[in-house]
């Protein structure tokens, strides 16, 4: 399950720089110019996640796989981009992929460092991204509706409401607000799911701050904190430079040195991943024994035979029924043996639906 999170944000925010601390398995070029980035670069990042390590370290497999998520580092848009400026199509067409936007932002003063929008304003800049999304996906609204009124004639319900549906999103993005504040749900949300609006797309604010900045904020993260809340969005403060120097250590005693100097628990990097993580509506379920203790990713609200297909197609086909343990159970009896034992291994069906942290074993006839 490929799911991606695309970096977007203004040339000269530390996108790239961010990329290459979070990704572990590519590296994008960081330079202090516009379009640096042309052509996205996707890295595959593992997710952080304890739990996988206390299983680990009760069932000792041989070995340990974490789930992960892909990360894709989009060239810096500018003003205009909907119309064309600066590869706006281009780069408009790369945020259409993804499933889910990581939006970096600017949140600290540097006269070194190139910047074309004027004073440092956090909530501007978060301003002029949204309105070439807003003015994009207008034009794919305003595009559909001409397609769909010239099948309103034929007096069919779902084309009437999914034209309703579109006039309604025409209005919504002509007043400046975001597709996804409009939380469509079911056969609305059906009406432009073709056109892949790309405000309707989940979102996370990255406030890129400088080093004094980075435990307690600042004005500029406060003000951009403020404004995502209004929206419902989440922020993430942290410094990419500092993040990016983290990932450069090779052993955990240099990683800790470095945190006691900082004041840091933990490296940025593994909020902003469980962060992404969580946007895009997904959850984890284990498998643990001798061979191999892992992780796998699912959709929140999968039930058992789906959960079961990202192991196998296979899994799915002749799902049977579930061996399911609770993670907090497995963590307090130490063992599978001691889980069926106590009474704490469950047998579900099909209808069972998966919950995040479930230790599971399936069995199925093909």
């Amino acid at each position: 399950m490929a799911l991606q999170a695309g970096i977007v944000g203004l040339p000269n925010v530390g996108k790239s720089t961010l990329f290459n601390a979070v990704s572990n398995s590519a590296k994008a070029q960081a330079s202090n110019y516009r379009f640096c980035t042309i052509e996205p670069n996707i890295g595959q990042v593992n997710v952080p996640d304890e739990r996988l390590n206390k299983l680990a370290e009760l069932v000792q497999p041989q070995r340990i796989l974490p789930t992960t998520i892909e990360f894709v580092d989009i060239a810096g848009l500018v003003k205009g981009a909907s119309k064309g400026e600066g590869l706006g199509n281009k780069f408009l067409a790369n945020i259409r992929e993804v499933d889910a936007i990581v939006h970096v932002i600017r949140c600290f003063e540097d006269e070194n460092i190139l910047r074309d929008e004027g004073d440092i304003n956090p909530v501007s800049d978060k301003e002029i991204i949204d309105t070439e999304l807003q003015l994009k996906d207008l034009d794919s609204v305003e595009k559909k509706i001409q397609r769909t009124e010239k099948m309103l004639k034929t007096g069919d319900a779902k084309i009437k409401r999914a034209y309703e549906v579109l006039l309604r999103c025409q209005k919504h993005l002509s007043e400046g607000k975001n597709i996804r504040g409009m939380q469509l749900e079911g056969e609305d949300k059906e009406a432009i799911a073709d056109i892949f609006l790309l405000t309707d797309k989940p979102v996370l604010y990255v406030a890129n701050v400088d080093e004094a900045a980075l435990l307690k904020g600042n004005k500029y993260a406060d003000a951009l904190v403020k404004a995502a809340t209004e929206e419902g969005a989440g922020v993430i403060v942290m410094n990419n430079s500092i993040e990016a120097q983290i990932t450069e250590l090779e052993t955990d005693e240099d990683k800790e040195l470095f945190f006691a100097e900082y004041g840091l628990t933990e490296p940025g990097l593994n909020r902003l991943i469980r962060a992404a993580y969580q946007l895009l509506n997904l959850a984890t379920y284990f498998t643990a024994g001798v061979q191999e203790v892992r992780a796998w990713t699912i959709h929140k609200g999968w039930k058992a035979p789906q959960a079961a297909s990202v192991i196998h197609t296979d899994f799915e086909k002749g799902f049977i029924k579930a061996e399911v343990i609770s993670y907090n159970d497995f963590i307090q009896y130490k063992s599978e043996a001691a889980c069926r034992e106590n009474g704490r291994l469950r047998i579900e069906g099909k209808e069972y639906v998966v919950q995040d942290g479930d230790v599971m074993h399936f069995r199925f006839n093909v």
